[in-house]
């Protein structure tokens, strides 16, 4: 039988783990999480005897669990339930198409499995609290689609998407431990599992894709490329930092417009397309035999002499030393001129996903160095997969909205599509690329045009937020500076937002769309948490459900903005 655990709206208490690693997000053995995106899906196989456990992080989200045998055919009796007719919400979902149907039919094609879904188990409603959750057991084997469908929001509605939590507890700790590494971004061409110690080197074309995955968080590697044409003619040319640094004006390349990796000849050799850390290092070699040597280690394994023994076959010359493209190190130089390091950002699943501008040898090291902080004193092993060229992955850092929230990556905005004609210029801010200046324009015309003329510009990225309940009025009252029980209903006035004591935490604007809705519009992700906090711990009946993604918006401002 499915049980249906509802909880009272508290967040889930968290067990305290036995090893603490501040940053990174550890389950129970056996267990697994998939985060949900509003609008999005996951596809898993089941074992009988496992336990899904569904939490609605903001809650008002419906969810629609599609269970269908290993062959297709939609079985609800899987999780012990007869269903609950056909899963309405998400075919809609699917028939508008976009990037969530996609990579729902992708997954689904990948598995071999259809997308009928004649049969679907429903749970959860617009008023269901926030962290409230439902419990099911698997009674047979078989694989199950989650889904958290909606409709397109309009902006007079509070309709939005929000995410959920879909946590899977094994009858079978092994099946757990087998899937601890994130699914390819694509189809892979070549895969291989760099342990702990050890370095790995493998052949890439002009135009195929490289990601190199930390697996457990908090592990380096060192990365070069040598380019094979050259090596054919006797010369080896890899990466240069140093000419990174100078041709790209910055510490180490990124996503966007100075993304590329020089050779010593200034040919580009590689361009960086995603990074999900943002902290790396191109100032040190790989660690080396004379490292550990002089910090009393003698004989100490280091990536150098690996890089040696691994391309020994392509006829590359061992060196005393390997400059390279150091992904994940966390290092720093101080106000002193002082280089030191500490333990890496990256967490288990980060990666780095490159393009090779030129055919090349390729190496990484899955760092041995457990003296220092460089690995978080605890070597562990890297992932390299390698895609075909005729992918097209969007260039994309990882945003994370609030210290342990799962990484977004960079969006456009609706307005993409336009303001990209216009400028090539454009900057990441709060998880979506925005345009820094125009072409032919540039920053002072931009800055005197919105102060004696017109502009229009893209906030998409300010963070809106629904709020809506029989005391949703109530909440904005205690939590804003403004009376806001002067409003009336199509109202819009400024306010802070603050602490108790007055320390700031946002400012916005609310609108008062009716007596139990009101919208919130500021500039952090934290107003929104802030918001629900308080809706909880003072026992209030609203919901708080972030709608940024759902609502895209443009400003026109300027003293000649109404002509």
């Amino acid at each position: 039988m499915a049980a249906v655990d509802l909880m009272s709206g508290r967040p889930p208490e968290r067990v305290r783990p036995r090893v603490l690693i501040p940053g990174i997000r550890r389950l129970d053995p056996g267990a697994e999480r998939y985060p949900i995106e509003g609008l999005g899906s996951v596809v898993v196989r089941v074992f009988a005897g496992d336990r899904l456990r569904i939490v609605n992080r903001e809650g008002g989200q419906v969810c629609e669990i599609v269970a269908m045998t290993a062959e297709g055919q939609d079985q609800p009796g899987i999780l012990g339930s007869p269903g609950d007719g056909a899963a309405t919400d998400l075919r809609a979902m699917l028939a508008q198409g976009g990037p969530a149907a996609e990579l729902l039919f992708d997954a689904l094609k990948a598995k071999g499995l259809p997308a009928s879904f004649s049969s679907c188990i429903r749970c959860f409603g617009s008023d269901t609290p926030a962290f409230e959750a439902a419990t099911f057991d698997v009674e047979a084997d078989g694989v199950i689609v989650v889904a958290a469908p909606a409709q397109d929001m309009v902006v007079e509605s509070h309709g939005t998407a929000s995410g959920l939590e879909l946590f899977i507890t094994r009858a079978d700790p092994k099946v757990a431990a087998e899937r601890n590494i994130p699914d390819p971004l694509a189809e892979p061409r070549y895969e291989h599992r760099v342990k702990a110690g050890e370095a790995h080197a493998y052949e890439v074309r002009k135009g195929e894709y490289i990601q190199i995955m930390d697996v457990e968080g908090r592990e380096c590697s060192d990365f070069q490329a040598i380019s094979l044409a050259k090596l054919e003619r006797g010369i080896e040319r890899d990466i240069d930092p140093t000419a990174t640094r100078v041709l790209m004006g910055a510490a180490y390349p990124a996503p966007g417009l100075h993304s590329k990796l020089f050779d010593n000849d200034l040919e580009a050799s590689i361009e960086i397309i995603q990074d999900t850390v943002g902290r790396h290092d191109s100032f040190n070699f790989a660690c080396t035999a004379k490292y550990y040597d002089d910090v009393g280690y003698p004989g100490h394994v280091n990536c150098t002499d690996n890089f040696n023994t691994e391309l020994a076959p392509w006829g590359i010359k061992p060196r005393g030393g390997w400059q390279a493209m150091n992904f994940f190190y966390n290092t720093l130089l101080d106000d002193q001129y002082q280089i030191y390091l500490d333990e890496p950002w990256s967490r288990p699943g980060d990666y780095v996903l490159c393009r090779a501008q030129q055919d090349v040898v390729a190496i990484n090291s899955a760092c041995p160095d457990a003296i220092d902080p460089a690995n978080g004193w605890d070597p562990t092993d890297i992932l390299v997969r390698v895609y075909p060229a005729d992918n097209m992955f969007r260039k994309a850092i990882a945003f994370r909205a609030m210290p342990d929230s799962d990484p977004q990556m960079t969006k456009e905005t609706g307005f993409h599509a336009r303001t990209s004609e216009l400028t090539r210029n454009f900057t990441e801010y709060n998880g979506y690329w925005l345009p820094s200046h125009y072409t032919n324009h540039g920053a002072i015309d931009e800055y005197w045009a919105c102060r004696e003329g017109v502009i229009a510009m893209d906030l998409t990225a300010l963070r809106k937020f629904e709020i809506t309940g029989p005391d949703a009025g109530e909440l904005m009252q205690r939590t804003l500076t403004r009376n806001v029980k002067k409003l009336a209903d199509g109202h819009v006035v400024y306010s802070a937002m603050c602490y108790e004591h007055g320390g700031m935490i946002d400012d916005g604007t609310l609108f008062r769309m009716s007596e139990t809705g009101y919208r919130w519009i500021g500039g952090t992700d934290f107003g929104g948490e802030w918001l629900r906090q308080k809706a909880q711990e003072w026992g209030l009946r609203a919901l708080v459900r972030n709608s940024t993604d759902q609502l895209h918006n443009i400003s026109v401002q300027g003293p000649k903005s109404r002509e």
